[in-house]
């Protein structure tokens, strides 16, 4: 059995892992694509400039997305503000839960659906948005409410989307460097002169092997920081809530409820506590299917969950 402590440690430390790797990764793919983009324009170490040019072009674009990120999500999934009067148990839960973390109150909305499900963006603390379905207010009960809030606390808590957005540039960099390598017209390249010897050979060689893989590698990585974000964020709602048992129960009830949430698309369900797709999600089983997958097992988090009971 092991405390609430040592199950935030250990999910720091591998998530710090999964978080080196990437970053090494991403390094040496992003040398040996720009290389090979520098020695095929006749330049030699000068292909470095290409990543500059992904970097700023792929920034652009996520650090957008990410600055509008709440807007964009809410009006995507059809979310409403959720009225205090209304929905008086979400309110105070929140409001008792930031209290004791110490966080600011997060704006909160809800989806009008009656699959159980909630999940939490902003750009970080002072501007965070916590949104549920009515689904899930209607079918959990207070403690497990508790629950599920705590768990969107600690993404906030701990910054999920602002690193979420990072990985995403660099992906979408080496993703823009490899799609430039491979879409280059090889037939009417220039032959080369002393540049172009067995050194830029090498380099061209790799640079293309790392184009090819880099893209889906790198994706799968995304992914796996993904699921251990969910890991820790389970872990700080424990820590939190001081309960293991509400969140417990509220992973089993929505888990169980086999209606997908409508309003849910590719490119919001790592949001979510759990994965939107239900059983569309659960056709593929299998440590292979697994690493495409957005969320870590149920069976996974409620092990360790049980574990800090």
């Amino acid at each position: 059995m092991k405390n609430i402590y040592e199950v935030q440690e250990e999910n720091k430390r591998k998530s710090l892992i999964v978080i080196i790797f990437f970053s090494i990764f991403i390094a040496v793919s992003a040398y040996y694509i720009s290389m090979a983009l520098g020695y095929y324009l006749g330049y030699e170490p000068g292909g470095l400039g290409f990543l500059g040019i992904a970097l700023i072009i792929s920034s652009l674009v996520s650090f957008s997305s990410y600055w509008f990120s709440d807007q964009i999500i809410l009006l995507m999934s059809n979310a409403k503000p959720a009225d205090k009067s209304e929905y008086f148990d979400y309110y105070t839960v929140v409001e008792n839960l930031c209290l004791a973390t110490g966080l600011p109150m997060p704006k909160l909305y809800i989806i009008d659906d009656t699959a159980p499900n909630a999940f939490a963006t902003g750009r970080g603390p002072q501007n965070a948005v916590i949104c549920a379905t009515t689904g899930l207010l209607q079918k959990l009960n207070r403690t497990e409410i508790e629950g599920v809030i705590g768990h969107e606390l600690s993404h906030i808590r701990n910054y999920d989307m602002l690193l979420m957005t990072i990985v995403s540039v660099l992906v979408g960099s080496i993703a823009l460097l490899a799609d430039f390598l491979l879409r280059i017209n090889w037939s009417s390249r220039r032959e080369s002169n002393e540049r172009r010897g067995n050194l830029g050979a090498i380099f061209l060689f790799l640079g293309i092997i790392f184009a090819i893989l880099s893209p889906v590698i790198a994706n799968l990585i995304k992914l796996a920081i993904s699921r251990r974000r969910e890991f820790m964020a389970d872990a700080g709602s424990v820590s939190i809530t001081k309960q293991p048992s509400g969140l417990i129960s509220a992973l089993k009830k929505i888990s169980q409820d086999h209606e997908p949430l409508e309003v849910a698309n590719k490119a919001t369900a790592h949001l979510y506590i759990v994965n939107p797709f239900k059983d569309k999600s659960q056709s593929m089983v299998g440590w292979f299917a697994n690493l495409f997958n957005t969320h870590p097992p149920i069976e996974e988090r409620l092990k360790l969950l049980e574990e800090m009971a």
